[in-house]
């Protein structure tokens, strides 16, 4: 029996291959990147998306797979692992669920939406629930490919979006390691306040923005300071970012956090729980990441 079901992003099948074991969560086996446990489903963030209420339901006819789904609720994404030409045959009968990127900023859909996939041609899992609201955790915007000065935005726009909520004008906010300037012109453009601080000078075009202050200097350095936003997507070792995240929250100086967690090398799961058990936070793996993690805090979780 399939309990639980986790979905690996491109390229990491093993590290949450490796997260599942730490927790004792069993991989009964793999379908392409999605992989099959008979234990309950767990909060795992190396999970692009888990499903956790999977069902193996009879496909013995595209309409018949199509109906079963259709009596359990209207909105279901197909993540097809093989069985391509099947799968699109059963798709094309269900509802039609919105793909289209998002305009930043916008609210994460809300509406329920579940997943399912051919294990074989006449054997369907399907689960009416899942963590991510987007197909296969797909979160895809309306890209900006004129003004930013690198694609490291879209993962600030992405957890925002998740997190919903995001600064408004005058918020004040603190982006460390912040050359040559993604996650500063993300925020800018918001019309917030933001200072920059890295040994490296932003891009011109972002340091000429409104509302927009360079301050030269190691991220690691900065002493806490009240502000309503601190982000951070600095190149950096786990724990010395760990350390960071938590003397700012101990000073309670950050209204929120938004920090990327990168991991060189082998990836240090220890860390990684130490993230996760911090209270009022959120670890996850967004479709934007690479081998990395975003950690997501509000003071006023706690």
């Amino acid at each position: 029996m399939i309990a639980s079901a986790y979905l690996a992003a491109e390229g990491l099948d093993s590290v949450l291959a490796e997260a599942l074991a730490r927790r004792g969560i069993g991989i009964a086996g793999w379908h392409g990147s999605l992989a099959l446990s008979p234990d309950p489903p767990a909060a795992i963030a190396w999970a692009l998306d888990t499903w956790i209420a999977p069902v193996e339901l009879a496909a013995t006819s595209v309409k018949a797979a199509a109906d079963a789904l259709r009596e359990v609720q209207r909105n279901w994404s197909n993540y097809a692992a093989g069985q391509h030409r099947r799968s699109a045959l059963i798709a094309a009968r269900l509802p039609p669920v919105s793909a289209r990127p998002l305009v930043f900023p916008a609210a994460a859909p809300t509406a329920p939406l579940g997943a399912w996939t051919l294990l074989a041609p006449q054997r369907m899992l399907a689960s009416a629930a899942k963590t991510s609201p987007f197909p296969n955790g797909a979160c895809r915007f309306v890209e900006d490919r004129a003004n930013p000065p690198s694609r490291a935005y879209l993962k600030l726009w992405e957890a925002l979006t998740l997190f919903g909520a995001w600064p408004g004008p005058g918020a004040r906010c603190l982006d460390l390691g912040a050359a040559p300037g993604g996650w500063t012109w993300a925020l800018a453009a918001l019309g917030a306040s933001v200072t920059a601080v890295d040994k490296a000078p932003l891009a011109p075009g972002v340091a000429a923005m409104p509302g927009v202050v360079w301050r030269q200097g190691s991220a690691f350095a900065e002493p806490p300071e009240p502000v309503d936003w601190l982000v951070c997507d600095v190149i950096a070792y786990p724990r010395r970012l760990l350390a960071l995240v938590e003397r700012w929250i101990a000073a309670g100086a950050a209204r929120h956090i938004v920090c990327t967690v990168k991991f060189q090398g082998a990836t240090d799961h220890d860390a990684a729980d130490a993230f996760a058990a911090i209270p009022g936070g959120r670890l996850c793996h967004l479709w934007h990441n690479k081998h990395e993690l975003t950690f997501l805090w509000s003071g006023a979780a706690r």
